[in-house]
């Protein structure tokens, strides 16, 4: 019993003294930060051109808080109070600010890997994601990551993770299998170059997926070409490419309650894709060769961070004679607001 209790008393004395280790790492102790509120609301309404159809939707509601706990200790929770009606928890992770570049960061969030992926629904470009963006790249799971800013004049940032593969609605599972992700990007005067590397299994399919983009950005113009090569291991399931190029032109406006007129055009496009799952052992095929052209124009107010834009997009969709698009995916226009405070 004697034995017993020392071995207790050690125990808790030397969890005390790693616990005040990790503490001191941060900074010198003070008061939390008061937590930052912010979100955007996005309403909209899409008319379908082939048929006449049309629907008004709250497409987000997103709220998010953000502070630190100490200096080098930060979070972030983020959720969507309206996803087209639904409730969804998206966000809640803890980044430790290690010193010279290196930065950690646990918990749920966005898989490092892609650039479109990562616009959130206040800065999208147009009403609706890109191929890339929206079905073969949209993925978020629990898991750890580091990254590591280069000094110097480059601000190179190159991260890694790893992921656990089940999906964030269900986390009980356990499993054997994990995602790994790589991303780097490095910018160079007003172009900004991205790679990385992932390699997922949602299901009981192995993907192993390759990305490459360059943006500009100059003055009132702004593009970006990004390219995705998905490969299906040990599968007879053709590789999908996808790809996304657009340009937006701005002009500065004065004397009226908006300061920006921009125009965007975007060409997107991807080959057969499958998200993993199988049907009768097979992949099944969830889209089938498409593209789409996307035209549109956005009034924008911005200032200190609070912005509101009205947008109109016409988007036209080419599919395969005789394939019948799911509702949503046919040719449409789009009216929406966006509020980001």
């Amino acid at each position: 019993m004697n034995l017993l209790f020392l071995s207790e008393q050690r125990t808790k004395r030397g969890a005390a003294l790693l616990f005040s280790v990790v503490l001191s790492l941060g900074a010198p102790a003070e008061k939390p930060t008061v937590p930052v509120v912010g979100g955007v609301v996005r309403a909209r309404y899409e008319l379908m051109t082939t048929d006449g159809r049309s629907r008004l939707a709250v497409r987000n509601a997103r709220i998010w808080v953000r502070g630190n706990i100490i200096p080098r200790l930060s979070y972030v929770v983020s959720t969507d109070l309206c996803d087209q009606g639904k409730f969804k928890f998206l966000d809640a992770y803890a980044k430790f600010d290690v010193g010279k570049g290196v930065a950690m960061q646990a918990g749920q969030f966005r898989i490092p890997f892609g650039v479109d992926p990562f616009r959130g629904p206040g800065s999208y470009i147009f009403a609706d994601r890109s191929f890339i963006g929206r079905d073969i790249d949209d993925i978020r799971a629990v898991g750890f990551q580091t990254s590591y800013r280069v000094p110097g004049q480059t601000a190179a940032v190159i991260t890694a993770g790893i992921f656990s593969p089940n999906a964030i609605t269900d986390q009980n599972h356990w499993s054997k299998t994990f995602h790994y992700a790589v991303k780097a990007e490095v910018p160079v005067g007003p172009v900004r170059i991205t790679g990385g590397w992932q390699t997922v299994k949602p299901e009981a399919v192995r993907m192993n997926m390759t990305d490459a983009c360059i943006s500009f950005t100059s003055g009132e113009w702004s593009a970006e070409a990004e390219y995705i090569l998905q490969h299906y291991v040990n599968q007879p399931f053709p590789d999908c490419h996808a790809c996304n190029v657009w340009v937006d032109y701005g002009i500065p406006l004065k004397k009226t309650l908006f300061n920006r007129l921009s125009f965007q055009g975007r060409f997107d496009a991807s080959t057969r894709y499958s998200d993993g799952s199988l049907t009768g052992g097979s992949l099944s095929e969830v889209f089938p060769d498409r593209k789409r052209i996307s035209a549109g124009s956005t009034l924008s107010y911005v200032n200190k961070g609070v912005k509101c834009e009205i947008q109109l997009n016409y988007q036209k969709y080419f599919y395969r004679k005789g394939y019948s698009a799911p509702e949503g995916r046919n040719d449409k226009v789009v009216a929406e607001l966006i509020i980001l405070f």
